[in-house]
């Protein structure tokens, strides 16, 4: 007999598939021993959350642009609930191997736990052997139970008759398994009711944070800055709608009082080191600026305009005696780092040329919110976020393009990224059915730190007919436009181009989102019916 399993009944179809709910129990009890232990320690340490940032540091740069396009901002939760599905598959085949080999079922339990410890003790933001804790003691447990459960299944007496045999053996599996799994749910529920220190830290510290008055408000919105279009995007995106596309598979969550910006490098000939307090009593400005995301096709969602509160970044790296290069400094790049390991390179020219680059800690009124970067962010009007926008942020470091490449570089994005000229159709929507008669086409478009000087559209192949312009907030916002349309009945196609403040108009032919964001004309088709 093999030594290492008391198998004294050939095993039924029943005993496989208790067998696969035991690799299923199994693991659940690991996931959840080492969810309670994460929760103690860091959330980022847990084996989902460290599988998963290994998982999206590792994949080409063509898949995750297919999740997002596919997913958009659900790709996270789509990616943790298929780790979790190859998770439970592997459970199962574990527990069928475990009815054969009852040791090396357990051991294969505790190679996952191998591999989960070293993605977190592996990742950008871990500075601790602690984070390797939570992978390997909810691995233990699981392989241990693994052996238990299989051992109950099996262990009966070779002289008791077999049926009754049988009958026992799966009433001790199922009294071992109810109490484990229900000892293992009760633990969770309670370890994620308790919630963390630094979790609820974080959240008390944005709940008392106090925002100062700007030194340089923000002008009213203009009127006639937003037009009254049903169907047409607000022109300051509320922040539950502002979109999120980022690398975090868990929001950051960081203590406002404990927080620190670190600002080093070439050229930094006084180094400086900040708390949240001594960045705010520096001269606060408030300004509109629109965000893009590179990763946003053309007529995609990933835009947003929002009010912004923050210190100027050019005013800070000057008083660490910053220079740019064309100045004569040494630095050409800023590289902003995260409290999760992202890097985001960042022209130290664009930063410090006069326009409103700002370390931001208000959004619309409010402290940042956790999901856009709380307590400090990032952002560069102009450039696309993954160049400039970094969230988290606490480190600001001056080095140059050629000694360094941030995140996105080595796969397969380009360095330097300026927004392109852009414009979309938010109404009439693609496939829509309006009725016939006067139809309003309108939308928004952009081009940061240029502006938008004229929109058109074109019905079918027919002429370009110019679209009446929002007013204009400023340069680095987007711009509303409208235009009415005599709708005829039948098929039709709808397209829109802008021209930006420096009198180039987006160009016809559409290009990827690689490597430095889309290109071309955005239209929709509509039928409109009799």
């Amino acid at each position: 007999m093999n030594a290492t399993r008391s198998l004294h009944r050939r095993p039924t179809r029943t005993d496989r598939l208790l067998a696969v709910a035991g690799g299923l129990l199994s693991g659940y009890v690991a996931l959840a021993v080492a969810d309670v232990l994460a929760g103690l320690i860091r959330h980022e340490s847990g084996p989902v959350t460290a599988v998963g940032d290994a998982v999206v540091d590792r994949t080409p740069a063509a898949v995750e642009q297919w999740a997002i396009r596919t997913f958009g901002e659900s790709d996270k939760a789509v990616l943790l609930l298929g780790i979790v599905l190859v998770l439970g598959l592997i459970a199962a085949a574990l527990g069928l191997l475990a009815l054969r080999h009852r040791r090396a079922g357990a051991i294969g339990v505790l190679g996952f736990g191998v591999v989960g410890a070293l993605a977190a003790v592996t990742r950008p933001d871990s500075d601790s052997a602690l984070d390797a804790l939570p992978s390997l003691v909810g691995a233990v447990v699981g392989a241990v139970l693994l052996y238990v459960l299989i051992g109950r299944l099996l262990a009966s007496d070779a002289d008791a008759p077999p049926q009754e045999a049988a009958r026992a053996d799966r009433r001790r599996f199922l009294v071992v398994a109810a109490a484990t799994g229900l000892a293992a749910t009760a633990a969770a529920a309670i370890g994620r009711a308790a919630g963390t220190p630094s979790g609820e830290g974080a959240t008390a510290s944005r709940r008392a944070l106090r925002l100062p008055r700007p030194v340089s408000a923000a002008p009213a919105v203009p009127r006639g800055a937003q037009l009254d279009v049903p169907g047409i995007s607000r022109f300051l995106t509320p922040n539950k709608d502002f979109y999120r596309v980022d690398t975090a598979l868990v929001v950051p969550k960081v203590d406002a009082d404990t927080w620190r910006l670190r600002v080093h490098g070439m050229g930094v000939t006084g180094e400086l080191s900040l708390d949240l307090g001594e960045l705010m009593d520096r001269e606060v400005v408030e300004r509109d600026i629109t965000l893009a995301c590179v990763s946003n096709e053309v007529g995609g969602p990933y835009v947003g305009n929002a009010r912004w509160l923050g210190v100027r970044l050019a005013d800070l790296l000057r008083g660490a005696g910053v220079r740019p290069p064309s100045e004569g400094g040494p630095a050409d790049q800023l590289v902003a780092r995260s409290v999760d390991g992202m890097t985001i390179g960042t022209p130290v020219e664009a930063v410090m040329d006069g326009r409103d680059a700002l370390l931001a800690f208000g959004m619309n009124g409010e402290p940042l919110p956790f999901d856009h970067g709380f307590p400090v962010r990032m952002l560069v009007p102009g450039l696309y976020g993954y160049v400039s926008a970094c969230k988290w942020i606490e480190s600001l470091e001056l080095t140059t393009f050629d000694a360094y490449d941030a995140y996105w570089v080595p796969r397969g994005w380009a360095a330097q990224a300026p927004v392109k000229t852009q414009s979309r159709i938010d109404t009439p929507r693609d496939l829509a059915r309006p009725a016939a008669g006067t139809v309003m086409i309108a939308g928004v478009a952009w081009a940061q730190h240029r502006g938008i000087a004229r929109v058109e559209v074109r019905v079918d192949d027919g002429p370009w007919r110019e679209a009446r312009l929002g007013t204009e907030d400023s340069r680095d916002t987007w711009r509303q436009w409208v235009h009415p349309w005599q709708a005829e009945p039948g098929r039709h196609t709808l397209t829109v181009r802008a021209t930006d403040g420096t009198g180039v108009t987006q160009p016809e032919r559409r290009t990827d989102t690689m490597p430095d964001g889309a290109a071309g004309w955005h239209s929709v088709v509509v039928t409109v019916g009799s």
